[in-house]
């Protein structure tokens, strides 16, 4: 990149894609097209079949209970947007929701235009003086009128890893519909639907070493069952009149139109490459990255981390004193650095820490501590250009 050897830092935005993902795209592409369902020639059913394929290995990954309780979207911002929309239907204005500080955008706006809609209240479990979620600030927050906890399993801005387990168990004594953003935590760590006793989980595949248009909605089957369709088309009907339409069953209901075929068999191939390398692989490989890359914060009075470094996954949001963030995103960039800066869809979050805008330097397993020296001799550069 600029001519120099890139190190690729922006893994919190997209993963880079393993060989396997887009030779098992290119090979639908290339020598497969067909559209799915309904088609009864040979390549309509066995495209048809890798799809199902795909959907039972995102079951055995998240360890749900049943293939049918997979819904593809376009990724967790749909699944999301389409959770709001059909939950909200139940929700009234006497009722409330609970999000965190620290949400996406994606897992904030959806629910605001439905309260909108509803009329119903939406609650914020903020960070403590220590910088952390505490699971007991949920007592507080919690009262007869809650109905949902939506929550991210580990920010996309500040890395930290959310305590989930605890927060979970709360809210599920409470009787509350528990969803789990997990697009930056599916990458990371093993997650276990069942174990964990969620209700919906969402995430994206290109957060996966898979492609872009593609996302999965986890929901209990017998929650899945009773909630309305949030998009109408194709496929998601079993029978239309003028005068009335039946849906088809879960999770077809919820899939309206022509899937992401090449993208959803691409996602099954992403799946098939992590569950060879393993997460206790993964986990050492970035463990390694990030003591290194807080060791080298840490010697760097001028560079400022936001957010506990403690318990989280290798994603560092940070400024370097008197340096706008896009400043210094372009001097990396010339130096075959990527980054990124901005606000990382979590506005909350920059008026919490009282800027407009961060730096953000995010690894994968793949990287190297080659990457790391680069991104701060890129720095010092940057320092000797703009101070």
């Amino acid at each position: 990149m600029n001519n120099k050897r890139l190190a690729y830092l922006d893994n919190a935005a997209t993963t880079l894609k393993p060989v396997i993902v887009i030779e098992a795209m290119n090979d639908y592409l290339l020598r497969h097209t067909s559209n799915v369902h309904r088609g009864i020639y040979q390549l309509s059913e066995q495209n048809t079949l890798k799809i199902e394929e795909s959907r039972m290995k995102v079951q055995k990954f998240l360890h749900a209970a049943r293939p049918e309780e997979i819904i593809f979207t376009s990724g967790t911002t749909e699944s999301i947007n389409l959770l709001a929309s059909s939950l909200s239907m139940n929700l009234s204005s006497e009722d409330e929701i609970i999000l965190t500080e620290i949400e996406h955008h994606a897992n904030i706006v959806p629910w605001q235009m439905q309260a909108k809609k509803f009329g119903f209240k939406i609650k914020i479990l903020r960070l403590n003086d220590q910088g952390l979620l505490d699971p007991n600030d949920l007592f507080t927050l919690i009262s007869e009128k809650t109905k949902i906890f939506s929550f991210t399993l580990t920010s996309n801005t500040l890395g930290m890893i959310t305590p989930f387990k605890e927060m979970i168990k709360i809210a599920k004594a409470s009787g509350l519909t528990v969803i789990a953003d997990a697009a930056q935590a599916v990458a990371h760590f093993d997650i276990n639907v069942a174990d964990l006793d969620l209700d919906f989980l969402a995430f994206s595949g290109h957060k996966l070493f898979g492609p872009t248009g593609v996302g999965v909605l986890y929901g209990k089957y017998a929650l899945l069952e009773n909630l309305a369709p949030y998009k109408g088309g194709g496929n998601m009907i079993e029978t239309v009149t003028f005068e009335e339409t039946t849906f088809n069953k879960v999770p077809e209901k919820f899939e309206a139109g022509t899937p992401p075929i090449a993208e959803i068999i691409g996602l099954g191939a992403a799946i098939d490459f992590v569950n060879h390398l393993g997460f206790s692989f993964i986990h050492q490989k970035e463990e390694e990255l990030l003591n290194k890359m807080q060791s080298e914060f840490n010697q760097r009075s001028d560079l400022f981390v936001y957010g506990n470094l403690k318990n989280k996954v290798p994603i560092f949001a940070f400024n370097l004193k008197n340096v706008h963030p896009h400043d210094l995103g372009q001097i990396l960039d010339k130096e075959g650095v990527a980054i990124r800066t901005g606000h990382h869809c979590t506005q909350p979050i920059m008026k919490l820490f009282k800027t407009s805008a961060m730096a953000r330097a995010s690894l994968s397993f793949y990287n190297s501590m080659e990457d790391i020296e680069q991104f701060f001799q890129a720095i010092d550069k940057a320092k000797k250009l703009l101070l």
